[in-house]
């Protein structure tokens, strides 16, 4: 049997314009550039995956404008199957409009659009998914009643699901934690969930081991140039970050878990699986944007460092 990986979330069109400062209220500012990058969670995981060639479906919604069409055809030449994204024809394709400064600050505004009506008709074609899945993606850019039926669906035929919590909600359902095979927040949103600071080494193996508490199998906590620590409930250990000259973080976690779920899908033993994570996240930081390696690109990096044959 054919299997895939199934990716259920959001897909975003950014709108990016750089100006050097932000306006201040009421104030028109002449900027400098602008550009549009494909975005969403959802979608740069599916992408992360497609481009390293591992088969893979994406659940959700566009609108029925341009920038759903453009989307789409990212996706499609991505190598992402999109049967199971449906065109919203009643509503615009979720956006972020971001003003960036020369400073690095930024001001975004997100508009969920179609990412906003995703409802139980997706989760059914998760579950049309799931008998051929060797993993399901899920993070927290669409409605959250939706990720967690989809997490009980793939837990009840027994579908590996990785949730990757971001953007972190007001509050984090509880409930979702003993669903989930396997956690990855960022530093932030870990500190978020649990309530206490995760800036460093040992904040992070506190965290995994906390999360692994609250019903989790594994955490991976991603300290991004730090390294990431792993925990399971019997055990913990350190994943170094690789050195590289950083660009831009957009999209860097997303190519982490584009990569750890690459990893799993060919038979990587978990802590294999993370290595290729952090090259993914690593070689995203080198270019500006989202930018998702492919499969060539990481097998080099890998092999440049002795890691693979």
């Amino acid at each position: 049997m054919n299997k895939s990986v199934i990716v259920f979330g959001s897909i975003n069109m950014d709108l990016v314009a750089t100006t050097s400062r932000l306006p201040l209220p009421g104030e028109t500012l002449i900027g400098q550039e602008f550009f549009t990058v494909f975005g969403g969670k959802g979608a740069n995981q599916a992408v992360a995956c497609g481009k390293l060639e591992i088969p893979t479906e994406l659940v959700g919604r566009v609108g029925g404008d341009q920038f759903g069409q453009d989307l789409l055809a990212n996706l499609q030449g991505a190598g992402v199957g999109t049967r199971a994204v449906e065109v919203d024809r009643d509503t615009s394709s979720g956006v972020a409009a971001i003003a960036v400064a020369a400073d690095g600050e930024n001001q975004i505004i997100v508009i969920p659009g179609a990412n906003g009506r995703i409802n139980s008709t997706e989760v059914a074609r998760v579950e049309d998914f799931l008998p051929k899945a060797a993993m399901l993606l899920l993070q927290l850019e669409i409605p959250l009643d939706t990720v967690i039926a989809a997490a009980q669906a793939a837990q009840r035929v027994g579908v590996f699901v990785i949730l990757d919590p971001a953007p972190m909600p007001t509050v984090f359902p509880p409930e979702l934690y003993g669903l989930i095979d396997l956690i990855t927040p960022n530093q932030v949103e870990a500190s978020q969930l649990l309530g206490f600071s995760v800036d460093d080494r040992a904040g992070a193996t506190l965290a995994a081991q906390e999360l692994c508490q609250r019903g989790v199998k594994n955490a991976v906590v991603k300290l991004g140039a730090q390294g990431a620590v792993w925990a399971t409930p019997e055990d913990c250990f350190f994943i170094p970050a690789f050195p590289v000259e950083t660009v831009d973080t957009v999209a860097a976690g997303d190519a982490f878990n584009g990569g750890l779920a690459a990893g799993l899908f060919q038979g990587l033993p978990l802590k294999e699986a993370l290595i290729w994570a952090a090259a993914g996240g690593a070689i995203a930081t080198t270019k500006p944007g989202a930018y998702l390696s492919d499969r060539a690109t990481l097998e080099d990096f890998l092999k440049s460092r002795q890691l693979i044959n």
